[in-house]
C-alpha cells in the first residue's frame, strides 16, 4: 500500500488535494483509495494534515498515516513548526512547494526532496496562490503514482467547472516542470 501524507495550512486545499489524488487513483487508474483529513484547530492558516492511501486491493485500515512513503508540503513555512518528515520511510520522497525552487532548498541523506515553486505556477495560471492541484501534478510526476491524465480528469470532476480548466492547466505545468527536470537529469548521466 502506498501512503501519502499532505501538510498544509487551513485554506490551502490539502484536504482537496488528498481527495483529488484518491479520485485519480480509484476512478481513473483502477486502484483502491482512501483520502481523509486530520484537523486540529480548523481555522484558516493553522497547520492541517490530510492522507491518501492507495493499493491494488481493498483498504480496510482507516487509521492516520504514521509511516508515509511520500510527503507533500503545500507551504514551506511549515518546516519550522511541523516535523513533516516524521515517520517517513527511508528513501521516501518529500514533494515541497518551495519559493524559488532552483535556489537553496532542504536536503537529507534519508529522503529525496523534490522542490517546485507551486505558488508561482498557481499565481500565474489560476490567479491565486492556492497550490493544491499544482502539487498533485508535481507529486504525479515525481512518483508516477497516477498519470497526469488521471489527475486532470479527477480535477475536472472534483472542482466546479469555472475553476477546473485553470487548475488542470496548473497541474500540467507542475507535472511538466518536474518531468523536465527528471528527463534532464537522466540525460546528463548517460
Amino acid at each position: 500500500m502506498l501512503q501519502i501524507r499532505w501538510h498544509g495550512r487551513g485554506g490551502q486545499g490539502a484536504v482537496t488535494a488528498a481527495r483529488i489524488l484518491g479520485l485519480a487513483a480509484s476512478v481513473y487508474e483502477n486502484y483502491y483509495a482512501q483520502s481523509f483529513p486530520a484537523f486540529g484547530v480548523e481555522r484558516r492558516g493553522a497547520p492541517v494534515m490530510a492522507f491518501t492511501k492507495i493499493d491494488a486491493g481493498v483498504i480496510l485500515d482507516r487509521s492516520e498515516i504514521y509511516e508515509p512513503d511520500y510527503v507533500v508540503v503545500l507551504d514551506s513555512t511549515l518546516l519550522g513548526t511541523v516535523n513533516v518528515t516524521a515517520g517517513l520511510k527511508p528513501g521516501g520522497k518529500v514533494v515541497i512547494n518551495w519559493p524559488g525552487a532552483q535556489a537553496e532548498q532542504p536536503s537529507s541523506s534519508d529522503y529525496e526532496y523534490i522542490a517546485i515553486d507551486a505558488t508561482q505556477i498557481a499565481q500565474s495560471i489560476i490567479g491565486r496562490p492556492i497550490t493544491n492541484t499544482t502539487m498533485v501534478g508535481a507529486l504525479s510526476a515525481a512518483t508516477g503514482i497516477v498519470s497526469l491524465a488521471a489527475v486532470q480528469k479527477a480535477i475536472a470532476e472534483a472542482l466546479p467547472s469555472q475553476l477546473a480548466a485553470k487548475n488542470v492547466a496548473a497541474a500540467a505545468a507542475a507535472f511538466n516542470a518536474i518531468s523536465g527536470r527528471k528527463h534532464n537529469a537522466e540525460f546528463a548521466t548517460r
